[in-house]
């Protein structure tokens, strides 16, 4: 139990992968006592009750559930302000009756930090991605300013901040690096990471639920608590999935299973996803199991190695776990990340064209045969663990309430 119960709010966007890396962290404060209310929109009820949080909702124009994002970078970033431009009326109906001691919120729901602000109470990010360095703006910000359409978007958020209650007005700065945060990645996955303020940003690595507390829980690359027991016979493991959002690739998984169906040693375990339709795929040979959905953390932990699109929670998770891996990434920044696991010395990246079965084979056959990487991959679990996780994350939270 905290030294004081306050009122903690979670405001954030309905994305799983965006929610699945902090739920751990919302159901321990749950369970020190305080009361936690969570602004989403009503279609992750069933996330937000999992964690003991009241929902408040709060319904999102993000195009989460038909995963319709347009290729444009501004005209994705323009998503975001739509969506902070309706959302904060609704978030003010609440919680200007009911304000927050603590408010924590995604990277993506900048309506938070306005309402924060415009109540002068503490606020912290949960960024289950990498955050900003010191050269972020320099490296990245001046390119996304300088693509069609930047002055137009730039200008409508400028507008929306004059008058949504916020005292922190310029555009960059209220965008850009926040002035604290957890980051619950591992650090090694961090860009620039000797460049990171630490005064403003706390490294917990991925949060899950702490031991001896039940296992499961909701992992970053697509969560689950169902349990999954280890095949008698079964020398090694591989885990094969693509997370939650990228999944309509029919042709990537008929070559996972010419390439690692029936190989000596070997059980698979296949995730689909809820786009492919499991007839697509063909026979499924022996030693493979095919699901639409898997406990994917708890796989993990059985596992031997992992082929993953490379998003940062599944990143987190494989490099918690301590396994060797494939990457083969999909969109955005999964091809940074996978260039980042091929530089810790842990994985290979294979690109979505070239994923022949001969490839994937050979990948698997060097990556479990290097004893370097194996050296490699304990010694980041090793840090991922130390970082702290959960308990060190509401620790932290519970500081600022102080």
């Amino acid at each position: 139990m905290s030294r004081r119960r306050a009122h903690i709010a979670m405001i954030g966007i309905p994305a799983v992968s965006h929610m699945f890396p902090s739920l751990e962290i919302i159901r321990e404060l749950v369970a020190r006592g305080h009361r936690v209310t969570y602004a989403n929109d009503p279609s992750v009820a069933h996330l937000v009750a999992g964690t003991g949080a009241e929902l408040v909702p709060c319904a999102s124009v993000l195009p989460v559930a038909d995963n319709n994002w347009p290729d444009d970078p501004v005209a994705a970033m323009r998503l975001f302000l739509d969506d902070a431009v309706q959302a904060l009326p609704h978030l003010r109906a609440v919680y200007d009756e009911d304000p927050a001691d603590l408010y924590l919120y995604d990277i993506g729901a900048y309506a938070a930090r306005a309402l924060a602000e415009s109540q002068n109470r503490p606020l912290t990010q949960l960024s289950p991605t990498f955050v900003g360095w010191k050269g972020y703006e320099q490296d990245v910000g001046a390119h996304l300013r300088r693509l069609p359409g930047a002055d137009a978007y730039r200008d409508a958020f400028a507008r929306w901040l004059a008058g949504s209650g916020a005292t922190t007005t310029d555009v960059d700065a209220f965008s850009g690096r926040p002035a604290h945060a957890l980051a619950l990645i591992p650090r090694a996955m961090q860009p620039h990471a000797d460049e990171v303020d630490t005064d403003a940003v706390t490294f917990v690595g991925p949060c899950f639920r702490p031991a001896g507390d039940g296992e499961g829980g909701s992992g970053g690359g697509n969560g689950g608590s169902a349990s999954w027991t280890r095949p008698p016979g079964a020398e090694n493991v591989l885990l094969v999935s693509l997370g939650s959002a990228y999944t309509r690739q029919p042709e990537f998984y008929r070559q996972c299973l010419r390439a690692f169906g029936g190989l000596p040693g070997w059980h698979t375990v296949l995730q689909i996803g809820k786009y492919t339709d499991p007839a697509e795929l063909g026979p499924v040979p022996s030693g493979v199991e095919v699901h639409p959905w898997v406990a994917q953390r708890e796989i993990l932990g059985q596992a031997d190695a992992f082929v993953t699109h490379a998003g940062m929670g599944g990143c987190g998770e494989g490099l918690l776990a301590g396994v060797p891996m494939i990457a083969v990434p999909q969109a955005a920044e999964q091809f940074t990340n996978a260039d980042r696991l091929v530089e810790l010395g842990v994985a290979r990246r294979i690109d979505t064209e070239d994923a022949t079965a001969q490839a994937l084979r050979a990948a698997l056959t060097e990556l479990v045969a290097d004893p370097e990487v194996a050296r490699r991959s304990a010694r980041l679990r090793a840090d991922a663990l130390a970082e702290g996780g959960t308990l060190r994350a509401a620790d932290l939270l519970e500081a600022r309430l102080d």
